[in-house]
């Protein structure tokens, strides 16, 4: 076989052959999953009573601004699972994808499927929880993302309930971009993910907002609280 042969078997392996690899992979997370949610569902510390201390709205003719209130919610929290386990299900309506999603972004972790960053929050967790993908091997979950749109909702299952982000910002970003994985007021979700198709040149990066979910009032106030402070 010669050169181009050769560069066409291993461009043949890691298309279809991944692509194969990661199927059987995630049937069989995904047909175990709603189990592994519900047994870690039992594990989970009681919703925790909190106060959130919000700044009220300041009239432009008010003389002197209103006292902050102080307000009363409930807050579940989650921690992560081990690397390399199923942690949720991942689900993006506009674009066909229903993924499993483990923990962990080593590359052995991200043949399985979606991988979430463990230094960052769970998905709906307060602060910027961030996802990260292949975009044109093992199962290529991310090969559409550049058609989704401002507005476009994503789901996130976990052991909590199913979170729902709606998407605010997209950027195309350098790789060693970091910023996106920083800290955002209220409940974010990041993914994250190669560009162009077939290249690490860049990276396409879909930031999305907590609008529903099990602590989107808790973090709904702390957005209002950090903005207060910013104010």
């Amino acid at each position: 076989m010669g050169c181009a042969g050769l560069v066409l078997a291993f461009l043949g392996y890691q298309l279809y052959v991944t692509d194969f690899l990661n199927d059987r992979v995630q049937a069989e997370a995904m047909a175990s999953l709603d189990a592994e949610l519900e047994a870690r569902r039992t594990q989970l510390p009681a919703p925790e009573p909190v106060e959130v201390t919000v700044p009220e709205e300041v009239e432009e003719e008010a003389e002197e601004p209103e006292p902050p209130t102080f307000v009363r919610t409930a807050f579940v929290p989650e921690s992560a699972v081990p690397q390399g386990e199923p942690l949720g299900r991942l689900t993006i309506e506009a674009i066909g994808v229903d993924e499993v999603v483990f923990e962990g972004v080593d590359r052995e972790t991200l043949k399985k499927g979606p991988g979430h960053m463990p230094w960052t929050p769970v998905p709906g967790q307060p602060g910027n929880a961030v996802i990260s993908g292949h975009r044109t091997t093992y199962g290529r979950p991310f090969y559409d993302l550049d058609q989704l749109e401002i507005g476009d909702r994503i789901e996130v299952e976990t052991a909590v309930g199913t979170h729902v982000f709606e998407i605010r910002e997209i950027h195309i970003v350098e790789p060693d971009d970091v910023w996106v994985t920083e800290e955002k007021p209220g409940a974010w979700l990041t993914l994250t993910t190669c560009h162009p198709h077939f290249s690490a040149r860049e990276r396409l990066v879909v930031q999305a907002e907590l609008v529903d979910g099990p602590n989107f009032e808790y973090a709904s106030l702390l957005a209002r609280a950090q903005e207060g402070q910013d104010a």
